[in-house]
């Protein structure tokens, strides 16, 4: 017996020695159609190559391509675990000629590999061609001899494949093995062609056609071929057993999932053991893949897959969380061939740990309401579509889980009715938006999202891929097309563009197609939360609903939006190190340009603070740790230690970014769902540019990275280096020289003052003479003195009073931008006069306000001007006229 590995091996081995290129299995997401949620087939990867929109320097290759049929027309996921030949996952054999051999070394390798290296008896061979290929059906009787009755015509499409409505189409011929006469089934095309008696191996392809849109058909210049055999299905002919899921590797899987769960693959636990090693398989090489499980798109059906076979697991009796433990015997057995399995081990592990520790949370809920609902239903009944739902709802049950789970006792579900809540949700949803106070013209975009589903963000991993257009909205109305000059907002089922959100900037880039189309996007944002809008203007070519396109986001600037964003998470943590922990974020905006960032904090940051925490943040980034993404509910991302954003509205599930070293544990983890660099190196470079406050509490950082922190720094550097010069000193000297110059500013400053002062004293400062007159029995001095220093003015009023012994003295500092007054009341009147009273009447004569202090002294001020001054002298005789 061969093992599937060494299967795997011989048939790439055998293609290889006949001058095929050995070509890697392309991921599980395809890159080169939209239209594909996954790879399906083994020629996905080459599709491009067939319909000549790419060429290879060799016209032949054989692959071993990884496929998962779970979503979408191809759509296996509910047979699983109940057939023998059912899977969401499964490795796809193949050779392709593309132009080179064609129809005869296709059939005569396929018979050769087939007969001669494995040595399969040719008597349980039988072909089947298109109804009316008899150049195919000449071939098998040349090449393989075999009798007319073991070539069958079959008039169906089964027989005829094409890759879409157009484009490049040909003829079938499939191999079918005979696994004996004691299994019910008769051979393609008979009446009981559906048993399993024979099995579909391998599927030659032909392409030789060209379909055109009116359905004509013409010849290729170059046909080629494309073959599909499924390893699993070899496997179990050259194994010498009828069931897939009775070959090594399932044989190994299977044990692994009885011995952890203490149950044989038996009777009704049959099925639930196939059920986890098949989704087990799919989950891993997913997760592996870059896919991670959310509530929509590919992550979605990642999820559906996930939950339905740990819900299998519960079934048979599993206490604990039990598929990450299987992870360890998948790698072992497919690790040798697919890398990215061990890899991506621990990530596999982790994400599947949680993912069963949650729903293990809400599965017993949810199997208790279903048992409730079906305790007085008969077999054949419907479970109504409004309780389905409230599972979907409430306790995070896919359509297709609750429906496997009824499958068992023999009911049915409602889906009609379950459809209708789902648009009685919508509609609940649509109303409440209707009121946030969100503009009705926006409202398109509801339309929108009902009709498309949500833009499958493509981004966090890639720079650019391919999308299909769902919807283009121009001057706020859709419309099916549009043309050069037009401004438009496109809406593509998935997209490599962040919209804006959290906030950092949308991406800007380029869309265009094959056919001439060249649209300039200048930003990206997030309608509903939901949908990636790419707002753009057409600048070459045409653009129409349903056409593939490329985007392109504008890398460079991506590369520095990532590096600042990656610094604000590094600036939250050093604050909250160097200030405290009551730091938290406030705001923040990232651009490719610079990054600000608001927190609360009651104080302005010290210069050596600052110092400190770019230190810290620099740091970090030079020790470049790689920044790693989980998936996590909210609630056990905050008990995990992250620390959520400011104004970020969080679903059911986030991702929690970590980043740097610190004390054995990571410096930062925060909830975020923006872009980041790979590791903290790529940020190069954190400075702090301006620190200041912007309300009550709240403290704003702005800084730069990379490029754009060298740059300032530079300029700081240039800067300083000539006010060395202008100082005559060197670059190191200048801090102390400044402050030398200081100094004695600082003194020549007191000594004019003071000079000022003594010529006011002595009545020589300009303005009325320092002299005393009496009013109402009261001896006053009023005096207006330019250019005095308002600190002066206390001092001179004491020295005012005294020589006048007993009165009251005015003195107004009458300088550019203000007049400044100061009242002083000896403390014989005190009990007639008030000092404040006299400066609210001087300051508001100046068309000031208020003003104040103690009674013997109070000061005010104004605006600029002598007259203003000599306003308020007169406001005061006037109050003190009574």
């Amino acid at each position: 017996m061969s093992s599937t590995n060494d299967i795997r091996r011989a048939f790439l081995d055998y293609f290889a020695g006949a001058g095929h290129e050995p070509v890697q299995s392309a991921p599980l997401v395809p890159y080169n159609d939209p239209t594909l949620m996954f790879v399906n087939a083994g020629m996905v990867p080459f599709k491009n190559v067939f319909t000549g929109l790419e060429s290879r320097e060799t016209p032949r290759a054989t692959s071993s391509q990884k496929c998962v049929r779970a979503g979408g027309k191809h759509n296996d996921l509910d047979n699983v675990g109940y057939t023998a030949r059912h899977h969401t996952f499964f490795e796809m054999l193949g050779n392709f000629s593309f132009g080179d051999y064609f129809k005869e070394d296709a059939i005569r390798h396929a018979w050769t590999l087939l007969t001669k290296v494995w040595g399969i008896d040719p008597a349980r061979l039988t072909a089947t061609v298109y109804h009316t290929d008899d150049e195919a059906f000449a071939l098998w009787q040349k090449i393989a001899g075999l009798p007319e009755e073991r070539i069958i015509r079959i008039a169906t499409n089964d027989n005829f494949w094409s890759m879409g409505d157009t484009g490049p189409c040909g003829p079938c011929s499939e191999i079918f093995f005979d696994h004996g006469d004691h299994i019910p089934g008769g051979p393609p095309g008979s009446p009981d062609e559906d048993g399993d008696r024979f099995v579909e191996i391998w599927n030659l392809v032909f392409m030789q056609y060209e379909r055109h849109e009116d359905g004509s058909q013409t010849d290729l210049p170059r046909p080629s071929i494309d073959t599909g055999m499924g390893l699993e299905r070899i496997a179990a002919v050259l194994q010498g057993v009828h069931d897939n899921y009775d070959t090594d590797t399932f044989r190994n899987l299977i044990e692994a999932s009885e011995e952890l769960t203490d149950t044989k693959a038996q009777g009704e636990q049959k099925a639930s053991h196939r059920v986890i090693a098949d989704h087990l398989r799919s989950v891993s090489f997913l997760i592996a893949d870059g896919v991670m499980p959310s509530n929509e798109g590919r992550g979605y059906v990642l999820r559906r897959i996930m939950r339905r076979a740990m819900r299998h697991a519960h079934i048979l009796g599993a206490k604990q969380p039990l598929m990450h433990r299987l992870v360890g015997t998948l790698t072992a057995e497919m690790g040798a061939a697919y890398p990215e399995l061990l890899r991506a081990q621990p990530l596999i592990e982790a994400t599947l740990h949680q993912e069963e520790t949650r729903f293990r949370q809400t599965l017993d809920k949810g199997l208790k309401l279903l048992d409730e609902a079906t305790a007085q239903m008969a077999a054949g009944d419907i479970l109504p579509g409004e309780t389905a739902f409230k599972l979907y709802d409430t306790y995070g049950f896919p359509y297709d889980l609750t429906e496997d789970a009824l499958r068992s006792q023999g009911f049915g579900i409602d889906q009609d009715g379950f459809n209708a809540a789902m648009q009685e949700q919508k509609e609940r949803a649509r109303a409440a938006w209707k009121g946030s106070g969100q503009k009705a013209s926006d409202e398109i975009w509801f339309d929108i999202a009902d009709r498309t589903g949500s833009t499958e963000f493509t981004g966090y991993t890639a720079n650019e891929g391919e999308g299909q257009v769902l919807a283009i909205v121009k001057d706020g109305a859709e419309v099916h097309s549009a043309a050069a000059g037009d401004e438009v907002t496109i809406i593509t089922n998935q997209t490599p563009f962040y919209g804006e959100s959290g906030g950092q900037n949308g991406d800007a880039g380029v869309i265009s197609t094959a056919k001439g189309l060249r649209a300039s996007v200048s930003d990206t944002t997030k309608p509903l939360g939901r949908l990636h809008a790419h707002h753009a203007q057409i600048e070459t070519g045409a653009l129409s609903v349903g056409d593939v396109v490329q985007l392109h986001i504008d890398a460079p600037r991506r590369d520095a939006v990532r590096a600042n964003h990656s610094a604000t998470h590094l600036l939250h943590a050093a604050l909250r190190n160097k200030l405290g922990g009551h730091v938290t974020q406030k705001g923040s905006m990232v651009a490719p340009d610079r990054l600000r960032f608001d927190f609360s904090h009651n104080k302005a940051l010290e210069l050596s603070e600052i110092e400190a925490i770019e230190a810290e943040v620099n740091a970090q980034i030079r020790g470049n740790q790689e920044v790693t993404t989980r998936l996590m509910t909210p609630d056990d991302a905050v008990a995990a230690g992250a620390l959520a954003l400011f104004g970020e509205k969080y679903g059911d599930e986030v991702r929690v970014l970590s980043m740097g070293q610190s004390d054995a544990k990571h410096y930062s983890v925060e909830l975020c769902g923006g872009t980041h660099v790979k590791a903290l190196g790529d940020i190069a470079l954190f400075t702090v540019i301006s620190e200041g406050a912007v309300a009550s509490g709240i403290r704003r950082i702005e800084a730069l990275t990379g490029e754009a922190a060298r740059q300032h720094l530079a300029r700081r550097e240039a800067q300083l280096k000539g006010v060395a010069g202008l100082l005559k000193t060197g670059v190191e000297e200048v801090a102390g020289r400044v402050e030398t110059l200081l100094a004695e500013r600082k003194q020549m400053e007191k000594e004019l003052a003071d000079a000022k002062t003594k010529l006011a004293m002595a009545g020589n400062a300009g303005g009325p003479k320092a002299e005393a007159e009496e009013i109402n029995g009261v001896k006053y001095l009023g005096q207006v003195i330019a250019g005095i220093e308002p600190k002066a003015l206390r001092g001179l009023a004491d020295e005012q009073l005294k020589s006048i012994g007993s009165g009251i003295v005015t003195i107004i500092a009458a300088n550019e931008n203000a007049n400044t007054v100061v009242v002083g009341v000896s403390a014989d009147l005190l009990d007639r006069f008030n000092a404040p009273d006299f400066v609210r009447a001087a300051t508001t004569a100046m068309g000031g306000q208020g003003g104040g202090g103690r009674p013997e002294m109070a000061q005010g001020g104004g605006p600029a001007g002598d007259a203003q001054a000599n306003d308020a002298i007169a406001a005061i005789k006037a109050l003190l006229a009574g």
